[in-house]
């Protein structure tokens, strides 16, 4: 056994040729299998710099490092059988995930389990149901309108940080959809800033919980993290006690889940319940968008004839005028690009899952508490499975043809596939439609751009870019 104190982030691949991109990516892992303590450094600062080649193949894989059985699952009918099948068993994520953003969102859907998850799971669904969409579109179309004015105002070549103002379009859109609430840029940015901040030092493996402890131990809420969260939460909290405080009637989402509450009082959303469930809605649909369309906007920069389809389609679709919600069920090569950017920079690369009891999956037995880690990431990049697996290929989405079943999955799959899936889907695509009709992006000179995850897939340091006019 082989132990290394060293810990260097990895080469990053990336090749740009005429009419062919392969995209920003760690290189895979050498050297030691069993170098724990290089493992654990790497997955502290990137998780994706852990994987080896073999970890991107249809296999399944597990170890036992510090004591914790660890199992990594990449086979389609085996990731149906964790995700679906057995969820009962594979319901409860991984503490780590848990301890790290139980201070920022308490009891929300996202962390919670058991009976809270099965009370609330509905509820939120219904909220962001796909119904629902044209009530909150609106949202959509005037916070990127508004953007595309203070574009406007910048003189061309501006460096901007897209991760940045992608996090502060879709925080405003989520705020009004979540709120009806106009939180303007400066609240924006604080939730921005202060998500950014949080994942910086949250730590997202937990080492009790890798050597054996059940839960971890909680996160160190050091003067660094105290600060992080209540950026965040000063915001949530201002707006949503704003909301609870009046009688709104606004059908935003909050109005929503007060007027259940208040019909059906054995829900149990106290103050505080509501104050969570709106901090994790709030959070998935900000982060989660504000990162597909950084990652859309470097793919775009990179793919000059992706851009131009992307460009011709609006222009024949809309014919000058700017993209509404009625145009996106018609804007193919668009919604191609999402689902492209969407497979190659999943949101949240790593779903963990946690075993009640033993169990078995495929030829791996899983013992009671075991960690079952199923990777978007590493599906997604399958050589088995997709061609040309690590390039941008948006056509690979257009036509009849989908992917094979349990392939595909950057929303997750099963009972705890993200409730906001079409919510986020239609506002990544109208506000890309909206924006690119008006604006190209090209990466600021001299920036090497490079993917991590922490408890979301960003770019390490942002994504300057700069700005001209179509």
């Amino acid at each position: 056994m082989h132990f290394s104190f060293r810990a260097d982030p990895p080469a990053i691949i990336e090749t740009i040729a005429e009419g062919s991109f392969e995209p920003a990516r760690p290189e895979p892992m050498t050297g030691p299998g069993r170098d724990f303590i290089r493992l654990y450094r790497l997955a502290r600062r990137d998780y994706l710099s852990v994987f080896r080649e073999s970890d991107y193949r249809t296999r399944n894989s597990q170890m036992r490092g510090f004591g914790r059985q660890l199992v990594t699952v990449n086979v389609p009918d085996d990731i149906k059988y964790v995700l679906v099948t057995r969820n009962d068993n594979f319901e409860r994520k991984a503490p780590s995930m848990r301890r790290a953003l139980e201070h920022l969102l308490g009891d929300g859907l996202f962390i919670s389990d058991g009976e809270t998850w099965k009370c609330r799971r509905p509820l939120v669904a219904d909220i962001v149901h796909k119904g629902r969409i044209p009530q909150f579109s609106r949202h959509m179309e005037e916070v990127s309108q508004a953007l595309v004015t203070r574009w406007c105002e910048l003189p061309p070549g501006t460096t901007i940080d897209a991760l940045s103002e992608m996090g502060g379009l879709t925080a405003e859109i989520i705020a009004r959809a979540v709120f009806g609430d106009d939180i303007g840029p400066d609240a924006a940015n604080e939730v921005v800033c202060g998500f950014t901040s949080f994942q910086g030092v949250v730590d997202n493996i937990n080492l009790a919980y890798v050597a054996g402890f059940d839960d971890g131990i909680p996160v160190l809420k050091t003067p660094r993290l105290r600060r992080a969260i209540k950026r965040v939460r000063a915001v949530i909290d201002r707006v949503a006690s704003n909301h609870l405080e009046a009688t709104h009637g606004d059908g935003s989402m909050m109005d929503l889940l007060v007027r259940r509450q208040q019909k059906n009082p054995e829900l149990g959303l106290d103050l505080a319940a509501l104050r969570n469930e709106a901090a994790t809605i709030f959070m998935a649909g900000q982060e989660t968008t504000a990162g597909t369309l950084t990652w859309a906007w470097y793919l775009l920069a990179h793919a000059p004839w992706a851009e131009e389809a992307l460009h011709a389609e609006i222009d024949r679709v809309c014919a000058g005028r700017s993209p509404t919600l009625e145009d996106v069920g018609k804007l193919d090569y668009t919604r191609a690009i999402v689902e492209e950017t969407l497979r190659l920079y999943p949101p949240v690369p790593l779903l963990g899952r946690q075993a009640r009891e033993a169990d078995r999956i495929g030829n791996i037995d899983v013992l009671p508490a075991g960690l079952v880690t199923i990777s978007p990431w590493l599906m997604h990049r399958n050589p088995d499975v997709w061609d040309r697996p690590n390039h941008f290929v948006p056509e690979r989405f257009l036509g009849p043809g989908r992917p094979a079943p349990y392939t595909y999955f950057p929303f997750a799959l099963g009972p705890r596939i993200c409730a906001g899936l079409q919510f986020g889907l239609t506002e990544t695509i109208l506000c890309l439609a909206i924006l690119a009709q008006r604006f190209t992006l090209r990466l600021a000179p001299d920036v090497k751009v490079r993917p991590a995850s922490r408890l979301t897939l960003r770019p390490v340091g942002g994504m300057p870019m700069t700005l001209q006019a179509r």
